[in-house]
């Protein structure tokens, strides 16, 4: 007998992250969570598209140095895509050589989408 009282369907939206900024300092993993959930690391070169519920969301991205959270909304059916660089600061080359490290800064900007096929 079917289930007269189904859940209703999850509504999905994509988020697509890529790091292949040419303003990359191509420097260690960024590490991704949404909404508290780690979705995993994106090294430079790399692109993901994770399909997730539509609604609000909490997307927080660090490379173990420095975070950065960005707050956004999908409903159903949209895509939202964001490019993640880990840059570098003013002086961290000369940190580097100076200390034997120095700061790594992260931007996520947000570019358009591709259209839906």
């Amino acid at each position: 007998m079917p289930d007269e009282n189904p859940a209703p369907p999850r509504e999905e939206a994509f988020l697509r992250l890529s790091r292949t900024s040419p303003r990359d300092n191509q420097q260690r993993q960024l590490i991704v969570k949404l909404d508290g959930a780690t979705l995993g690391t994106l090294i430079y070169g790399r692109s993901s598209r994770v399909p997730i519920t539509a609604g609000r969301h909490e997307l927080v991205v660090n490379n173990t140095f420095v975070w950065k959270t960005v707050k956004f909304e999908l409903k159903p059916g949209e895509e939202i895509h964001y490019q993640l660089i880990n840059r570098n600061g003013r002086f961290t080359w000369f940190l580097v050589a100076t200390l034997g490290a120095g700061p790594m800064y992260i931007s996520v900007e947000q570019e358009p989408s591709p259209p839906h096929p």
